[in-house]
């Protein structure tokens, strides 16, 4: 029993297990089991499943400040949202864009510190703890113009990758979408289907997405052979009761708008929520495209056309890269990844 716990291999005298009875379980050296546990590439794989089927026998568990200490890594990723919580728990993009991202960094073993901010003190909170001390790096989501953190965190050397195109930055690391040409489509399509009144409900223009899309909309029309019409065009903030008050103002000033593209699929059901109220019928009096083909999309009534973006594609591409950039240890670099959309026909146009 002595011996069993000089080994830190005994479980009924309360011991930890240590980084050496975890070695001498798998048959390997010390410093075998700290490259398999702090996540080294040069372990083979049956080394690597080896040492854990020890961790996970032993019940090891890495001290990790320690491990920090030696490492200069946290283990820990911020991710950084600038939304409302009413927003973020109940709009699918962000739900697929997170689901996208536990996934690959919870098969890294990192932990994922959730960060929502609304306000000028959340931000100032914010801003003293990202930093190299507490985090390894920064995913951030729906950055708005205004937007200060950014510059701050990229001020301090902290790897950070943004889920869009950011403003303001000459240099940044970022996963998009092809949001104009995305728009471009979904606008010709209505265009192609007989409409002659298209509108817009655009997304909030204090956002790179929200403007790039107004322009494929814009883009759209003048392919045409039509000139952009200002009164056919609304602004939301791609929420759904933000299309429900666009498509109203849209029928008030335009009753004889035939067409609408939404920048969300959140407001585009907000837009037929509104139709519907009005009386207007769907697609037979307007034809309605969405953008982001979320699970609503394929239920709505009727279901709706939209632009498919790879919401859980982006998330997984964002902590990838963020990642592969920590692991580098060559501080910031500069990355872009843009994905394809592509126009998902349904019933309603």
């Amino acid at each position: 029993m002595t011996r069993g716990a000089t080994n830190g291999m005994t479980h009924g005298s309360g011991a930890q297990p240590t980084l050496e009875a975890v070695a001498a379980r798998a048959g390997v050296g010390r410093g075998t089991v700290s490259r398999v546990i702090n996540g080294s590439p040069q372990v083979s794989e049956r080394t690597r499943v080896r040492v854990m089927k020890a961790v996970d026998e032993l019940g090891y568990v890495p001290n990790m400040a320690a491990r920090a200490l030696v490492t200069r890594r946290t283990g820990a990723i911020a991710l950084v949202i600038s939304e409302s919580e009413e927003r973020i728990f109940g709009e699918p993009f962000f739900a697929g864009v997170v689901r996208g991202i536990t996934t690959v960094v919870g098969e890294a073993s990192r932990q994922l510190v959730l960060a929502l901010v609304q306000t000028r003190e959340q931000v100032d909170r914010l801003d003293t703890y990202l930093t190299p001390q507490h985090v390894d790096g920064v995913l951030m989501l729906s950055a708005h113009d205004a937007d200060t953190l950014p510059g701050l965190i990229q001020g301090r050397g902290l790897p950070i990758v943004f889920c869009g195109r950011p403003h303001g930055l000459a240099h940044a690391s970022y996963v998009d979408v092809d949001n104009t040409g995305g728009a471009r489509d979904a606008v010709a399509h209505l265009f192609a289907g007989g409409r002659s009144a298209v509108g817009h409900i655009a997304g909030p223009q204090d956002m790179i997405a929200g403007r790039d899309r107004l322009d494929g909309y814009r883009a759209a029309v003048q392919a045409s052979g039509r000139d952009v019409d200002d009164s056919l065009v609304e602004v939301g903030d791609f929420s759904e009761a933000s299309g429900a008050a666009a498509m109203r103002a849209l029928l008030a000033r335009r009753p004889d708008v035939d067409a609408v593209f939404a920048a969300s699929d959140p407001m585009a059901l907000g837009a037929l929520r509104a139709l519907r109220e009005a009386g207007r019928s769907v697609p037979g009096d307007v034809a309605l495209v969405g953008f982001d083909d979320g699970p609503l999309a394929e239920v709505a009534e009727p279901p709706l056309t939209t632009v498919h973006q790879p919401m859980e594609q982006i998330g997984r591409e964002m902590a990838t890269m963020l990642l592969a950039q920590i692991s580098s240890g060559e501080g910031r670099v500069d990355q872009q990844l843009v994905l394809d959309t592509e126009l998902v026909e349904r019933a309603s146009a």
